[in-house]
């Protein structure tokens, strides 16, 4: 356990970061799920407005700190090539 006054706020900071990513990670975590499900049922109108909102969501969780800049690419390249496969 932490001894001094600064360690135990450390421990209370990272806590409360900790829970705010994992709130994030997890509404980005849904998103990207919509847009797999549509891509599955080959629900091309669906599929787009799912990737629009995943987009913004990766985007945001980036621009927070939650994901570095080339996973969110990464996770966004891979979103959008399921759905253009699907309009092929």
């Amino acid at each position: 356990m932490a001894n001094t006054k600064s360690a135990k706020k450390r421990i209370k900071v990272t806590m409360k970061k900790t829970l705010r990513n994992r709130i994030i990670k997890s509404r980005t975590k849904t998103a990207m799920k919509k847009v797999v499900a549509a891509c599955a049922l080959n629900d091309r109108p669906t599929a787009v407005m799912a990737l629009n909102g995943a987009v913004k969501t990766i985007d945001k969780a980036t621009s927070k700190g939650v994901y570095h800049k080339n996973n969110a690419a990464r996770k966004k390249s891979k979103l959008a090539k399921m759905v253009n496969k699907i309009s092929a």
